[in-house]
């Protein structure tokens, strides 16, 4: 795996899941994110060599942030079924499902705690995949097993000197549950939130931890929307100053989502991007970016076309590192636990 001199830009070709079809049951791309990573090879922004390639997380690492009792569930085809809401599963021997549907979105989650790493040390890091955001400690749904967020906040508070407060910018469609519920008593985490009211979870007990919560309405546009996404962002970070900001960077926003229900256009997505990176670099604030939810099979492009647009604007790439007068990231050592906690120091 190389790390020094690559860009903080982490992904691994396991990401994607392909098991005989199943995957196509579900409205989520599974494989939207090898997508992302070849629309940006063609644009010659990344190469195989310049990434960071993710580990998967270790049982080790997600019990910093998950109940045993929990990942012993989900060694039941059942619970996995239920959670990536693909019935068929519920047939298949576990280990079939472990290896085929939970290894990739383990590694997804090693690949965001790895980019959170990166985030600190670089000034921005972009994890291809993860943004489980529905995903807690003790309870997934929503295609999301691994609560990905809330593990590389953890991580970084408990391994990293010098970071201990979070803001997270949860701006998929959907109301970002799992993270909530994970810090609703945790004072060190500012949680911005902007969401359809009235699609799933609807979780009026996670909403408690939400600082700033924006419930938009069907059809939402981009005017409005753009709006809001800048007035609040900069609104929250000049509330609190954090010392890391998770963006969740979900494009289930997209005019035309089975599941959004928002009528956000791609130039809306690219310019929503923008603002909170521009907002982040202006305050000196590291941003990890996730990429969330996003049902449509034009989901890849314009993720990609979005980082590309981060690129010209001078937010991303080695041009944003050597102005900011970064350093590549030191050699792994044995700071975090395992497998990709270890890595990313």
């Amino acid at each position: 795996m190389k790390v020094k001199g690559a860009l903080p830009i982490v992904y691994h070709p396991d990401y994607n899941i392909t098991f005989m079809g199943l995957e196509k049951l579900h409205p989520f791309d599974a494989g939207k994110w090898g997508k992302v990573i070849h629309f940006l090879k063609e644009e010659q922004f990344v190469t195989d060599g310049n990434i960071v390639e993710a580990l998967e997380a270790t049982e080790e690492d997600l019990l910093v942030v998950h109940t045993q009792r929990y990942l012993n569930r989900l060694k039941w085809s059942l619970v996995v079924a239920a959670i990536t809401e693909i019935p068929p599963l519920m047939f298949l021997p576990n280990f079939l499902v472990q290896r085929r549907v939970l290894r990739p979105l383990r590694t997804q989650t090693g690949g965001t705690i790895m980019a959170a790493k990166l985030a600190v040390d670089r000034g921005w890091a972009i994890n291809v995949g993860g943004g489980f955001h529905h995903c807690s400690s003790d309870k997934g749904g929503g295609f999301c097993a691994y609560a990905d967020i809330t593990l590389a906040i953890k991580f970084l508070f408990e391994r990293v000197e010098g970071i201990s407060r979070a803001t997270i910018i949860d701006l998929d469609a959907h109301q970002g549950n799992g993270h909530e519920r994970d810090f609703l008593d945790d004072g060190r985490v500012y949680i911005m939130d902007v969401y359809n009211r009235h699609i799933y979870p609807g979780d009026g007990y996670a909403k408690r931890a939400i600082k700033r919560k924006v419930e938009l309405d069907w059809g939402t546009e981009d005017s409005e929307y753009l709006q809001k996404v800048e007035l609040h962002t900069d609104g929250a970070l000049n509330e609190v100053r954090p010392d890391i900001l998770v963006y969740n960077a979900g494009t289930d926003v997209l005019d035309g989502d089975p599941l959004g229900g928002l009528s956000i256009s791609p130039e809306g997505i690219r310019k929503r991007d923008e603002i909170v990176f521009r907002a982040a670099r202006r305050r000196g604030v590291p941003i990890l970016m996730v990429t969330s939810g996003g049902y449509q099979k034009k989901t890849a492009r314009i993720i990609a076309d979005s980082i590309l647009n981060l690129r010209l604007q001078g937010l991303i790439g080695a041009e944003a590192l050597e102005g900011e007068g970064s350093s590549p990231p030191p050699p792994a050592t044995s700071m975090m636990l395992s497998s990709a906690a270890s890595a990313a120091v």
